[in-house]
This record gives structure tokens, sequence and C-alpha cells, in this order.
């Protein structure tokens, strides 16, 4: 193969061919380790599916046996007011509900990470972290599901609008202290040592006016070997962060290429946007539910022990109809994040200049996203665009901006480093 490439790169010195370098860069994967990608990734398709009926199965389980109504009768007993009724409804739903997806939750995180050689804990590192996660959770979830009810009870035909905001204000909240108070909890920070690597993240920051005060590397090796990196927080918690497989894996050109890129999501202010879309969708969901979930409680109330829509019982019910609607959704959803990071990968190539850099880097995604994709498979299921677009629009990138730009093979193994 590798004869191929070095007659390629001497055959389009003169005239960059953007196709046949961004084939280079394809056929560094072959055999097992592209087949074993491919399963991978188009596994987690009917992992959507297959979780969605999990989750209306535990839903049913809850009104089928009254579990939900008397969650709610024992809230009757320590508190008066609905909202702590509903709130302790909240809470045991959440408990149960966990303990009983507990089996496929093990199987999606553990069993079949660990299938594919994604995951590096063993289970007790790995169970752990989900029983911080799940605390994290109950702190959150049951206090935002009674503020829901609240809503409802308050507004009872335009909840679904209010109940939006919110969500909305949830999830300000959350990417406030996300960075500062809750990321911690799984992995350790500590600030970039001084250097070349850093003074060139520092200056690409500082040409488009990001903060890089606090430039944060965290010990993410313990989990698993992807590399990553993100800028995350608002005002006084914005930091940048790249884990360490980022810097032992790759080259200074890939974490160049790769910073680039996050930075482009800060300057295009992509958090703000992503969140006013993904809201957009949230509340048509939750439109759907003040139709959907009234029907359905008129229809087997009786039968569930649910009274009405503002009854926290009810909570299954709004469950199922959501846990519907987030399927079908999905799409939207991947379209939202996959058009903003098409537009982070245009403004990381200009900011880092790095195109082989990136298209290495988007290489290393291959061991659990599948390379080539049709456009209609990418339409519903990528939240990223391919690595074959990302590479091929690197090498349109080089095209246009390097002068007498050659084909360059990659590095004989680079992708088991």
């Amino acid at each position: 193969m590798f004869d191929f490439l070095a007659s390629a790169a001497a055959g389009t010195a003169g005239s960059f061919d953007v196709e046949a370098a961004t084939r280079v860069y394809l056929d560094t994967l072959q055999g097992p380790a592209r087949a074993k990608s491919d399963a991978y990734f188009v596994g987690g398709y009917w992992l959507i599916l297959w979780g969605t009926l999990v989750a209306i199965l535990i839903d049913w389980l809850f009104l089928r046996f009254r579990l939900s109504a008397q969650f709610r009768d024992w809230g009757e007993r320590f508190f008066k007011r609905p909202f702590g009724v509903t709130w302790v409804t909240a809470l045991l739903y959440s408990i149960v509900g966990w303990a009983i997806s507990l089996p496929w939750s093990i199987y999606t995180g553990f069993v079949r990470e660990k299938q594919y050689d994604l995951l590096d804990q063993g289970f007790g590192a790995w169970f752990g972290e989900q029983l911080i996660g799940f605390a994290i959770s109950l702190f959150f979830a049951p206090l935002l599901i009674a503020v829901i009810y609240w809503v409802i009870r308050k507004a009872p035909r335009t909840w679904w609008l209010w109940g939006t905001g919110v969500v909305g204000i949830f999830l300000f909240l959350m990417v406030m202290i996300a960075p500062v108070f809750i990321s911690p909890l799984f992995n350790t920070y500590t600030e970039m040592e001084e250097g070349p690597l850093r003074d060139r993240i520092v200056a690409m920051a500082e040409a488009y006016d990001v903060p890089a005060d606090n430039i944060l590397i965290f010990d993410q090796s313990k989990q698993h070997k992807r590399v990553s990196a993100n800028v995350s927080g608002l005002g006084p918690t914005i930091r940048i962060s790249l884990n360490d497989n980022l810097l032992e894996r790759t080259s200074e050109q890939e974490v160049v290429a790769v910073m680039g890129h996050e930075l482009g999501h800060y300057k295009l202010s992509h958090g703000p946007k992503r969140v006013f879309f993904m809201l957009l969708i949230i509340g048509i969901g939750l439109f759907v539910v003040s139709r959907a979930a009234p029907w359905l409680i008129a229809r087997y109330g009786d039968r569930w022990g649910v009274k009405d829509l503002a009854d926290p019982a009810s909570l299954p019910v709004l469950g199922i109809v959501l846990s519907v609607f987030f399927m079908l959704a999905t799409p939207a959803f991947n379209n939202i994040t996959r058009v903003q990071e098409n537009e982070a990968d245009a403004f990381g190539l200009d900011a880092g200049k790095e195109p082989d850099g990136f298209a290495r880097a988007a290489m290393r995604l291959s061991e659990y996203r599948k390379i080539e994709a049709s456009p209609l498979e990418e339409f519903l299921f990528y939240t990223h665009p391919s690595g074959e677009n990302r590479v091929r629009r690197s090498m349109q990138w080089k095209a246009d901006n390097v002068a007498d730009a050659v084909i360059e093979a990659p590095p004989e193994g680079y992708l088991e480093k």
C-alpha cells in the first residue's frame, strides 16, 4: 500500500488531487479494524430503538403495577403541599427506574464498551462513576420535575411553553457549574505546563479573543483512550480543557488542529445556539405531551391510579410520550450538533492551519465512528461529520491554501499509537 502512497504523492505534487489525498487517509483504516469500527457504530443505531423500548417498558411497569400512584401516596404522608408530594414521587421514580434499568446500563455502558476495547476501567471503577452520576441526577432531576408540575398546576393550558423556559434555566445552570463542580468529580484537572504547545494554543485563542487564562489537562486515560478537548463554561467558569490522551497519542499538529476546532465552538457561540435549538425541540416535545398525555390518562387513568396530568403519578405517562418523541426527533438533535461541528471544522482549519493534523485526528475517531456513510445515514445518525467528509474538507483546505501542496502519507501505524 505504501508504494501506492509514494507514487500518489509524487504524481500530485504539481496539481494537488483532493480525492486522491482523501483516499490515502481513508485507506489507512482497513480490514478487521474497519469492520470493528463500523460494527460498533452501526450497532449504536439499534441501541436508539432498543433503549427507547426499554424506557417505555419500565414506565409501563410503573403504571401497570400502580407504582407511581403508590409513590404519590407515600409523598402525601410526608408533605401536605403538592410541590413536596411531587418531589418525593419523582425521587422514588428516579431511584426505582435506575435500579430496573441497571442491567441495560451495564450492558450498553460497560459490557459492550469492553467488547469493542473502548473502555479501560474495571467494573468497580466504572460502576463507582455511575453512582456519582446517579447521585448528581437525584439532586437535580426531582427538583426539575417538581418545578415542571408546579407550572402544570399554575398554567394548565400553556404549561408546556413555561416548562420549556424552566428546562432552559436548568440547562444554563448546568453549563455554568459543570466545569467547576461536576467534571472534577470524575477527573483530575491540572494546569497545562508552559511550553511551545501551550504557546501555540494561547496564540490561537488570543487571535480570536477567546479567554485562555485556564488551559487544563484532565486524566481521561483512566477511563478510555479516546482523544477529546473542549472549551466549557460561561463567564468566570470558562476554561480550555484537553484530555491526556490527546497529548499522549497525537502529534503537535493534531493537537493544534483539534484545539482550533474547539476554539471555533466558543467563538461561534455554539453553546448558546445549541441550547436554543434544543429547547425548540424540547418545547415541541412538551407540547406533544400536553396533548397526548391527557388523552392517555382519560382512557387508562383509573387502571393506573392516575387522576389527571397535574397528578405526579402521571410521571411515567409523560415519560412514555417523551421517549417516543425523542427517538423520532433523534435526526433533529443530531443535525443541530453536526451543523455546528461542520462550522467548527472550517473555523479550526483556518485557525490552526494544520490540514494534515486535522485529517489524522479525524481518522483517530474511527475507533468508534464509522468512517464512511451514505448522505442519508449521516443525516439520520451522525452527530458529527463522517470521517470521510472531515478528511476531504481538510484536503480541500490544503489545496486552496497551501502553495505547492503535496499528498502526505500518514506515519505507518499511527492509528495504533
